[in-house]
């Protein structure tokens, strides 16, 4: 006899739209009349392995649609990277309580240990469907066009660029602006977006998919300076050298790793400050600044797009959908169809899991420090209606006198 209940989490950084995800999946699951309970575990697989759960079906529609629209994660994450006989737990506490659907919302870590927790119930042969819910700002997900999450923070991005361009133009001097990105520069390559006018910044934009020499970035931003008197650097966080090592580990005399051992990269502003350092020293310009997003761009309230707001809420309820009614496991991935709609997938776990998408070549400038009209083509439907704009004066100048 069938238990009808069901399981959500949600593992990895948190997004400006993973509730709508969870509220998907609470409210989708609650229409179908073989669902008795939909439960929550707090803070991701390890609220799993703790059982600590809460009860969804108790929630209000109404409260859930309220969470729905606040940025993070409603029931809490993880950085836990679950090995085997983690993921051995997870599906024993499962089966103890009877969970016949398990969904996790997360990234590319996320989609494997939903792989693993899939092949451990069936090996023991346990009815659970297992299937695993696309988040992640990075863009980053094999097999989909985009991930919720990104739209959003490259929203932020792409306005957070365009304020410090306002900025810098009105204090002329060099800006490097910092921004999450790994392995994939999809958020970084998002601050092209800011730009209106021809010489507005961002003028350079370095992403993980090249390799990064600092002569040759010092030489290209002595060149931008020269032309425009001011320039303004967009700079993913993972840039690395020809061998592959991290700029911010090269530059930094101190490191900091992470739970999964990788240097730190976010949540520090040592890249910036060491990149601002060796301007002004070996270009001796004196006005250098430089910020790092940090954790800024991934659950900034009020600047959410729409289009991701959408697409998180419908990739939960299909993934209830593709559970209840396809009786199989998978990822659900976001397919783009026409000029902007979208259309959605599940693909096997293991075409996804531990996989990991980097930006296309035709999406970079043959220069390597811009992107190309058909990644502005890309990323600009994701962003949502609303976007602010930016003017200028045209000042009409007036003839001097003195002519000092």
């Amino acid at each position: 006899m069938s238990s009808g209940k069901i399981l959500v989490a949600q593992g990895g950084g948190p997004t400006a739209v993973i509730n709508q995800s969870l509220v998907g999946v609470a409210l989708e699951a609650r229409r179908f009349r073989d669902v008795s309970r939909v439960y929550g575990a707090r803070h991701g697989v390890r609220g799993i392995v703790d059982e600590d759960f809460v009860d969804l079906t108790q929630e209000t529609s109404h409260n859930l649609e309220l969470v729905a629209a606040t940025p993070s994660s409603a029931l809490g994450s993880t950085r836990d990277k679950p090995d085997i006989k983690y993921c051995q737990e997870i599906f024993q506490v499962l089966r103890a309580h009877e969970i016949e659907h398990f969904f996790y919302i997360g990234g590319n870590d996320s989609s494997d240990t939903v792989r693993i927790v899939s092949l451990e119930a069936a090996k023991a042969g346990y009815p659970l469907r297992c299937v695993h819910i696309p988040k992640t700002i990075d863009n980053d997900l094999v097999g989909s066009d985009h991930t919720p999450g990104f739209p959003s923070a490259a929203r932020f991005v792409a306005q957070a660029f365009a304020g410090a361009n306002l900025d810098n133009a009105a204090l002329p001097g060099v800006y490097v602006g910092v921004v999450m990105g790994r392995h994939a520069g999809f958020l970084t390559a998002a601050a092209a977006l800011g730009k209106k006018f021809p010489d507005d910044g961002p003028h350079l934009i370095y992403l993980p998919e090249r390799v990064f020499v600092l002569e040759q970035f010092l030489a290209d931003v002595k060149a931008m300076y020269a032309r425009h008197g001011r320039c303004v650097v967009a700079v993913s966080e993972g840039i690395h050298d020809a061998a592959g090592q991290p700029i911010a580990a090269l530059l930094a005399k101190e490191l900091e790793r992470d739970a999964h051992g990788n240097v730190q990269l976010s949540g520090n502003g040592a890249l910036a400050d060491l990149l601002c350092e060796e301007i002004k020293a070996r270009l001796g310009i004196k006005r250098v600044r430089g910020d790092t997003f940090g954790y800024l761009q991934r659950s900034f309230i009020g600047c959410v797009s729409d289009v991701d707001q959408r697409e998180a809420r419908e990739v939960g309820e299909k993934a209830v959908q593709f559970a209840m009614w396809g009786q199989r496991d998978g990822s659900v991935a976001i397919q783009r169809t026409g000029f902007y709609s979208v259309d959605y997938a599940l693909l096997p776990l293991e075409a996804v899991a531990g996989k990991t998408r980097t930006m296309e070549d035709e999406f970079i400038s043959a220069s390597g420090t811009d992107v190309t009209d058909a990644f502005r083509l890309y990323l600009r439907p994701l962003l949502g209606s609303g976007m602010p704009d930016a003017y200028r004066l045209r000042p009409a100048a007036v003839e001097k006198i003195l002519k000092r």
